[in-house]
């Protein structure tokens, strides 16, 4: 064979051998299929955050303000593919799934290998797909208020038996923004004509065990963050009774808490 044949034959190998490869990698580095109403990855179970807003309280434009920046502090910490719920416990004590939005985070145009993917098309799809619905959430989301029943122990239980948010979803997170002052048929802080807080709060051992035969060890695991509301004349109590207190139910619980002031 001549020296021509041969160099024609080998740059005929080197063009295959380069257009298996770009096949190659279209087939390996195409995005995976999403499920259109989540933009989860189907069939996937990912690690979720629950920002549990507690307006059964009262707050200030201030406050509604840093839990704003609070949800969207939480939305950045989002890796592709992890999910954020957005929940209210409501003016009649109950958990409320905020204008339904539940979504994974499909990923941003900065998130993205710009090799495989055209970063201003993942960005205007991010845009239109997940931030647009959570902006739309977040204007009522961070509306105050008032309820004459703060349920927060038993809402928080009937977020670990919530769908897509059981025992069985990796880094399951709650981010909690509430005084903590409970208020319920299970138990209340209020009453100070009772005696002493310390005095008339129930036994942290009751109130797991309570919560356990509603969900068994559903809890067990969760990462709660809890951001703090102050409340005029029990700032005291606050940082330190109903924070210990609260620290202990938790750790009877399985539960890792977290504190912050909002």
């Amino acid at each position: 064979m001549r020296g021509k044949d041969i160099l024609g034959f080998l740059n005929i190998l080197i063009v295959l051998g380069i257009l298996g490869g770009i096949s190659y990698l279209a087939l390996v580095l195409q995005p995976e299929e999403y499920d259109p109403d989540t933009l989860c990855l189907a069939g996937d179970v990912p690690p979720h955050v629950g920002v549990v807003i507690d307006k059964t309280d009262l707050y200030s434009p201030e406050q509604a303000a840093r839990i704003e920046a609070l949800v969207l502090e939480n939305r950045d910490r989002l890796q592709i593919s992890e999910r954020m719920t957005l929940f209210e416990l409501d003016a009649r004590g109950e958990l409320v799934n905020t204008n339904d939005f539940s979504l994974c985070n499909p990923g941003r145009g900065d998130q993205i290998n710009p090799l495989y993917r055209n970063p201003q098309r993942v960005e205007a799809r991010y845009q239109a797909l997940f931030e647009g619905p959570l902006q739309a959430a977040l204007s009522d989301l961070v509306e105050p208020k008032e309820s004459p029943s703060s349920p927060i122990i038993e809402s928080l239980a009937r977020l670990a038996v919530t769908e897509n948010f059981g025992p069985e979803t990796p880094g399951r997170r709650i981010v909690l923004v509430s005084d903590m002052l409970q208020n319920s048929q299970l138990f209340t802080v209020y009453g100070r004509n009772r005696g002493a807080l310390e005095s008339r709060l129930p036994d942290p051992r009751d109130v797991a065990a309570a919560i356990e035969d509603e969900v068994g060890d559903a809890l067990a695991g969760v990462t709660i963050e809890v951001y703090l509301i102050p409340r005029r004349t029990w700032e005291r109590d606050q940082e330190t009774v109903i924070r210990a207190y609260w620290s202990e139910v938790f750790r009877q619980l399985g539960v890792r808490d977290r504190w912050s002031a909002l």
